[in-house]
């Protein structure tokens, strides 16, 4: 049997909740697959467009007198719930459609970061919907929010990402695998928190999900990490004439595209940078990277970007 924790990209999962929850039933399918072979399996997912759309609804609300100003550290866990929401509920369904009895279970995650981790001079993570130059513009200038340009797709609000230091439920996750039950865990990169004299406070920030889904994959002692975004590949010279797709690399190789500069920043250098983090150093460990809805494929060996140390 191998532990494999899949991470499932917030981009991959829709614009609305209806897709989401349609995409989630496909997915839902290949995951049980994964199970039925004799696989333990952790969930990860992350929140990009959902944390975004619940945060500037919120505060739309907020400005109009409707609800009371709320926090970003709150909004991060309501993407958790409604998102951990549809994934138990495909999950269940499909279960029950093949005959299988396990529990499947969300935890609302809390990640300790550093206070003075630099991420929160320097905001790069996208969150929210794609906008055009202009429209960014026009609501940044209304709301203070800072848009950057995203991998070629338009352009964004971006928030702080620090670097994930320590999983606040990891002893509740394991009890739960070890119990069979089927865990998604550290939505979104789970809920940023920092340690103080009176405990932990939430902050205003997105931590990546796959550096979080790689923290989680070494702290339960997994075999294998599965990163699933919106692309089959990844590619160097992406989207140029010349663009290759990687079917195997080493982390030495991944190091010598980053170093050319490869791989962009808010898209998909950090699920390389994660599977690296995961492999290095451990010959037994495998990282994928690939889509969600090619996932079958790539537990056959047939798609997908292998990383190894």
């Amino acid at each position: 049997m191998s532990k494999v924790v899949v991470a499932l990209g917030g981009n991959a999962l829709g614009k609305s909740p209806a897709e989401q929850l349609e995409l989630v039933k496909n997915t839902a399918s290949s995951l049980i697959g994964l199970i039925s072979a004799g696989n333990e399996v952790v969930i990860s997912h992350g929140n990009g467009p959902q944390v975004g759309q619940i945060n500037l609804g919120m505060s739309y609300a907020a400005e109009h007198g409707q609800s009371a100003a709320f926090p970003f550290p709150e909004c991060g866990a309501m993407s958790q719930g409604y998102i951990g929401y549809h994934l138990q509920q495909s999950l269940q369904n499909e279960l029950r459609k093949r005959g299988m009895t396990k529990d499947v279970a969300t935890i609302v995650t809390q990640i300790v970061v550093d206070p003075a981790d630099t991420a929160f001079q320097n905001p790069t993570k996208p969150i929210g919907a794609f906008y055009t130059k202009e429209e960014a513009n026009s609501i940044a200038e209304d709301k203070g929010y800072i848009f950057k340009e995203d991998a070629g797709r338009g352009w964004r609000q971006v928030v702080p990402s620090p670097t994930p230091k320590r999983i606040v439920e990891l002893n509740s996750i394991k009890t739960l695998i070890e119990a069979n039950e089927l865990v998604i865990a550290g939505g979104g990169g789970g809920v940023p928190v920092v340690e103080t004299e009176e405990g932990l406070r939430g902050v205003p920030a997105v931590i990546d999900k796959d550096r979080s889904s790689a923290l989680l994959a070494d702290n339960v002692g997994a075999d294998k990490l599965i990163i699933l975004t919106a692309v089959d590949y990844v590619a160097i010279n992406f989207n140029k004439p010349d663009q290759k797709n990687l079917e195997d690399i080493s982390v030495e190789e991944a190091k010598k595209y980053i170093d050319e500069g490869q791989f962009a920043a808010g898209s998909m250098l950090p699920k390389v940078q994660a599977c690296m983090s995961f492999v290095e150093g451990h010959p037994e460990r495998e990282a994928i990277i690939t889509s969600l809805s090619g996932l079958d494929a790539a537990l056959a060996g047939q798609l997908g970007t292998v990383i190894h140390a």
